[in-house]
């Protein structure tokens, strides 16, 4: 018997309309994530990764629209819902972190109010009740004097303590599906591993998927089970996190890795990817979009991208993987 995904996302496309034309952000992206797996997203900023989120959950701006694709998750399609029935799903079923805590949360606000709403709309709390709950729950994000804490607002803490405040809220309600969308922006190395610690382990506790964005290719090798490599609206490479590091295949996935800092690199050791990403208004975008930084390019790369199996859940959409 075959275990369904927690989610599995399918030929997704996303155009946004612009006064300068119309950009296909998405283009085809496809990928699943297992119950209590942690994927992660990569890529240069601009490839599409927060899009992709923001699809699922069904909040992308207004000028962006869906032009083809599903998202299953729970035998139905998060794309074909309602809005109502997506705002019953978030914050219950589906939760994210989001990039800038101080803007995510409500600044006039007490912290605590704000995880107790959540669990009152979500949870199934009594307004008496939830208080209590909500300061369990920043005891379990090892929030110091939570008593306290939760009677403070958004901007009288530091940005570590509003990202642990977001993933209190993001995971009051035990979420099936979480996404992360670069939850250690801005912060210390040290205050990152607390964070991705937390998520991960309040991720095995529950059995709870994660999709994690991010542009740091070092914590995705550490905290997650597979790669998603995401270049220009395209899905490129897909692998086990270890198989990726060990053997990336396509051009791309090696460059990024290339230019991932090491523990011992030396700013003379780093290497940039040479190029840009493609101006995705363009009527003519090539089948592959990282053809015009490639330097394995032939008239194959012309043809509509193959999608190949070179390994245990290990997928590369090229003609010329190496």
């Amino acid at each position: 018997m075959v275990a369904i995904p927690a989610l599995a996302v399918e030929d997704l496309s996303v155009e946004f309309r612009t006064r300068s034309g119309v950009v296909k952000v998405l283009d085809h992206v496809g990928f699943t994530v297992e119950k209590g797996e942690t994927v992660a997203l990569v890529g240069e900023s601009g490839s599409g990764k927060s899009v992709t989120a923001f699809a699922v959950m069904g909040i992308l701006d207004a000028a962006g629209k869906v032009t083809s694709g599903r998202a299953m998750f729970g035998g139905s399609d998060l794309l074909a819902q309602s809005e109502r029935d997506l705002a019953e799903l978030r914050g219950r079923e589906l939760s994210m972190i989001f990039q800038n805590p101080r803007t995510a949360l409500n600044p006039i606000r007490r912290v605590g109010q704000q995880i107790a709403d959540v669990l009152v709309r979500h949870g199934g709390a009594t307004r008496p009740d939830a208080p209590r709950e909500a300061i369990k729950m920043l005891k379990k994000v090892r929030i110091p004097d939570p008593e306290r804490r939760a009677e403070a607002y958004p901007f009288e803490l530091s940005g570590g303590m509003c990202q642990r405040i977001m993933i209190a809220i993001a995971l009051a309600c035990r979420p099936a599906l979480l996404i992360a969308d670069e939850p250690t922006t801005g912060l210390d190395v040290t205050t990152q591993a607390v964070i991705m610690d937390l998520i991960g382990e309040l991720g095995r506790d529950s059995g709870m998927a994660t999709i994690f964005i991010t542009h740091d290719l070092g914590l995705a090798a550490e905290y997650c089970d597979r790669i998603v490599v995401m270049h220009a609206g395209h899905i490129v490479e897909s692998a086990p996190s270890r198989a990726l590091f060990a053997n990336a295949r396509h051009p791309y996935s090696a460059k990024l890795l290339a230019a991932t800092p090491g523990e011992t690199a030396s700013l003379a050791s780093l290497v940039s990817i040479p190029g840009g990403l493609p101006d995705l208004r363009r009527a003519d975008l090539p089948a592959c979009r990282y053809s015009g930084r490639c330097e394995r390019l032939t008239d194959a790369c012309a043809q509509p991208l193959p999608h190949k199996t070179v390994g245990e859940r290990h997928d590369v959409a090229c003609w010329n993987p190496l």
